[in-house]
């Protein structure tokens, strides 16, 4: 997300990966849409770092929860690391595994889309959830 010009040069980072200068909203909700946890960080900040933050900062949540409930399914793209997560977080909370999990979300292979007649872009009904959760967020 692009900042305007009135905001301090600390809160700002360059995203190479976007080639963007601003801030990322990295942003949970449950399958609905609607927020969990949200946190901003400086442009420049990876997905992984940005996720882990805002995981170890609500850990006092996951620390909660009771160990005998289904785990809470943490659905991400490609672009992250589970593993190097797994690690990080089990530093900050050693159990945290029992509780949470995380899946890749599936994404159609052109083979599908051709099967249902769709090419181009396609949402992904899990995916999608979190990409209308950032359209409202952007309309305020």
């Amino acid at each position: 997300m692009k900042n305007t010009c009135n905001t301090s040069v600390d809160s700002k980072g360059f995203c190479f990966y976007k080639a963007t200068n601003g801030i990322k909203r990295h942003l949970a909700v449950d399958t609905l849409g609607f927020p969990f946890f949200t946190h901003c960080t400086k442009a420049n900040v990876s997905d992984d770092a940005g996720l882990l933050e805002m995981l170890t900062l609500n850990i006092d949540y996951f620390q909660s929860k009771p160990v005998n409930i289904p785990k809470i399914t943490i659905l991400l793209d490609r672009g992250y690391h589970i593993d190097y997560l797994i690690e990080a977080l089990q530093k900050v909370y050693p159990q945290i595994m029992t509780k949470i999990r995380f899946e890749f979300s599936t994404k159609p292979s052109k083979q599908q889309k051709a099967a249902q007649g769709k090419s181009g872009f396609v949402p992904v009904v899990a995916r999608w959830v979190i990409e209308r959760s950032n359209a409202r967020d952007g309309a305020l």
